[in-house]
């Protein structure tokens, strides 16, 4: 599929062509809770999906809209007045990665729908994901063993490390590595005096960042406390078409309720690469952006990259065909990676394109009794998911995942139109609790401004 550009004013546009009749750019983002983590920002109030992008020239940010569904899919750049062929190719297979446009995607959708009615009318089954297999993964360890929020919460702390990191980790001056334990006790105390002044450079006072002409002044790190900062900020404009010069559509991301919860959108950092996280130490990077046992996995996944150990093309190359064959493949080298257990690469695998199995956790225990009133424990879940999904095979987790995502809408309110504020409420246990009610009553309240 070829894609067109044009230039207008100082942002070059780029034009991707869908061919199913049935995409729809809202659905297909607001599919999956990683749409929610940064350094994604879906605006509501223009429907578009904002985010920076790497290329092999250097970063940009990008809009991404649709004017309509089945339209073509718009790709805006700005400050930018032309890319190199090969930077403009990295660009757009990144997009058509989270989006899946593809021939082969299309495909699956059309074998889907044939076996799944309700998906085929509401025109559903696209899963957003990330533009590398890289953040798929380090977003998969993020999504294991803790609550929604902190899951939002690590995200954005590793996309805001990525800004210094990128500006600090080629100096001379940058070391952040924890000190080894084979020292006196007196030495002990001075190296750690050493690695908090490390930290300072990062966390002390409010950096101003300037980001695709958004300037916002903010914190970077953030209490325990806290799921994100609260910051009211203004959406950039949005291009819905070659021939449109509406004005730019802004939406205040900072709305608050009243239990003070709040996750606005930040200018924050691209998600780092695994050249940049592999030279930090563990414990530096757990501290930093409070991450747990999660951080010596991610720098080790990261390391393993870098030395060539692993590599994520070709274990994408593997997946063509998305035989059980390739499945098998994919699982047993992800299984050798620290921290890859069955629900992790589960993940990992779906974001791949394998839907044959559903990763099962206590979310999904809780669905199949809350929804299917069977009694399940994790042990049995996949049993039990064969009982209720196996007539979709080979798709059991796309008609799962949609029969979850719409319950939880059901009860919060479309996603495409929740206020960013609103991501870390957006729980089970706040299902049935007044923060549900009163997040209905605010989606009202915006449909009808």
């Amino acid at each position: 599929m070829e894609a067109a550009a044009k230039l207008v004013g100082e942002t070059l546009l780029l034009e991707i062509p869908v061919k199913d009749p049935s995409f729809d750019l809202t659905k297909a983002v607001c599919s999956h809770g990683l749409f929610m983590m940064a350094p994604n920002h879906w605006d509501p109030a223009s429907c578009t999906l904002q985010r920076p992008i790497r290329l092999p020239s250097g970063g940009v940010r990008v809009h991404i809209s649709q004017l309509r569904p089945s339209s073509p899919i718009v790709v805006s750049v700005a400050g930018s007045v032309s890319l190199s062929l090969e930077d403009e190719e990295a660009l757009l297979d990144q997009v058509r990665r989270m989006l899946r446009i593809s021939d082969e995607e299309d495909r699956i959708i059309q074998e889907f729908h044939r076996i799944h009615a309700d998906a085929r009318e509401k025109g559903l089954g696209r899963i957003f994901r990330s533009p590398t297999l890289f953040e798929d993964m380090v977003k998969c360890i993020l999504l294991c063993n803790c609550q929604w929020p902190r899951t939002l919460s690590m995200a954005r702390a590793l996309c805001e490390l990525q800004l210094p990191l990128k500006q600090c980790c080629n100096s001379e001056a940058f070391h952040p590595k924890t000190p080894q334990s084979k020292e006196t006790k007196r030495k002990i105390t001075k190296r750690k005096k050493v690695t908090i002044k490390l930290e300072t450079m990062f966390i002390d006072g409010a950096e101003l960042v300037e980001t695709a002409g958004l300037m916002i002044n903010h914190v970077t790190q953030p209490s325990d406390s806290q799921a994100c900062h609260m910051i009211d900020s203004t959406a950039l404009s949005n291009q819905d078409s070659w021939n449109s010069s509406s004005p730019s559509q802004s939406f205040n991301a900072g709305l608050k309720i009243s239990d003070g919860v709040s996750c606005p959108y930040e200018a924050t950092g691209d998600f780092p690469t695994p050249e940049e996280l592999a030279t930090l130490d563990a414990a530096f990077l757990a501290n930093r952006c409070k991450l747990g046992y999660r951080a010596k996995r991610i720098v080790s996944l990261a390391k393993s990259i870098v030395n060539g150990n692993l590599q994520p093309r070709k274990l994408e190359e593997l997946c063509e065909g998305f035989s059980l064959s390739s499945y098998d493949s994919i699982d047993q080298q992800l299984s050798a990676l620290s921290g890859f257990g069955p629900f992790t690469r589960a993940n990992v695998l779906m974001c791949m394109g394998f839907y044959h199995r559903v990763p099962a956790d206590t979310e999904t225990v809780r669905h199949i009794r809350q929804f299917h009133g069977r009694n399940c424990d994790i042990y049995s879940a996949q049993k039990a998911i064969e009982a209720i999904y196996g007539n979709y095979a080979p798709f059991q987790f796309l008609a799962y995942w949609i029969e979850l995502w719409e319950y939880y809408e059901q009860r919060f309110g479309t996603w495409s139109k929740l206020p960013a504020s609103f991501y870390p409420l957006v729980t089970a246990s706040n299902m049935k609790s007044k923060i549900s009610k009163r997040l209905r009553v605010k989606k009202l309240e915006l449909e009808e401004q």
